[in-house]
């Protein structure tokens, strides 16, 4: 830990001097104000979940942010976004850094990415009542069947993509697309691997397509601002720091993460 400080002391002076010259680095906006703004969207379980009577945060996401601003020395504060808004939070300033996002083409067009620390993968989700009919992916990609996804997120363009002979209901936050299928207007809808056990926990009516195989693996990261290399390379060296000293993997087993 005691190295780990240091390093990142040496990184912040560095990153003072590679930017005197030119525009300021969202790192030293964060050292002179004394707080870190992330974006989450507070409905990812067990990423990042916003209880609404306290306003407050809890989650693996919660977790790694306050950690990062803790190795800064600054208080963190999370800044709610939803997901289809999510990558325009980063460009517009309204924070410098988000909780976890998958990586994909379209979102790096415009935000930057920091490296990966985990990966997740894609499954089904039905109600218990359906089993007997949809036992793996090609069950679900036919007439009448109604696959539901949550506008912005990845899922979104994988339900077209993985299902498109079914029919496709597309949710926009704050609802999610969990709720079509528990609601009966959905027979399926598509998330994360994490989240799927979760919410097979909380809802004992789901259930997990038992698919051969999980799709779309796709690495996680934190979304930055584009242009910002200074702030990238300072995140980036965090990470790998932290992921020698163990950090993601203890932190992964306590959420149950399970990657």
């Amino acid at each position: 830990m005691r190295f780990l400080k240091a390093f990142v002391a040496a990184i912040g002076l560095l990153a003072a001097a590679t930017t005197t010259a030119g525009a300021q680095s969202a790192l030293q906006d964060i050292l002179a104000s004394g707080v870190l703004k992330v974006g989450t969207t507070g409905d990812w379980n067990p990423m990042s979940m916003k209880d609404p009577a306290s306003n407050s945060y809890t989650g693996y996401d919660i977790d790694v942010m306050t950690a990062l601003a803790a190795d800064l020395g600054v208080e963190v504060e999370f800044v709610p976004t939803d997901w289809k808004t999510l990558v325009s939070g980063v460009t517009a300033g309204q924070y410098q850094i988000t909780g976890s996002a998958s990586i994909s083409p379209a979102r790096a067009k415009a935000a930057g990415y920091s490296q990966s620390y985990f990966t997740l993968a894609t499954v089904p989700l039905i109600n218990r009542k359906d089993a007997d009919r949809f036992k793996d992916w090609a069950d679900l990609d036919k007439p009448g069947v109604v696959v539901a996804a949550t506008l912005g997120t990845t899922q979104e363009k994988q339900v077209v993509e993985f299902f498109p002979n079914a029919e496709h209901k597309i949710v926009e936050a704050p609802a999610r697309d969990y709720q079509e299928v528990l609601a009966g207007r959905a027979q399926a809808h598509i998330t994360s691997n994490v989240e799927a056990q979760k919410l097979v926990e909380q809802y004992p009516e789901l259930m997990i397509v038992p698919v051969s195989v999980a799709r779309a693996r796709t690495p996680v990261a934190m979304l930055l601002p584009q242009d910002d290399q200074v702030w990238i390379n300072y995140v980036n060296t965090w990470i790998t720091l932290k992921k020698e000293a163990g950090f993601f993997d203890e932190l992964g087993a306590r959420w149950k993460l399970g990657n």
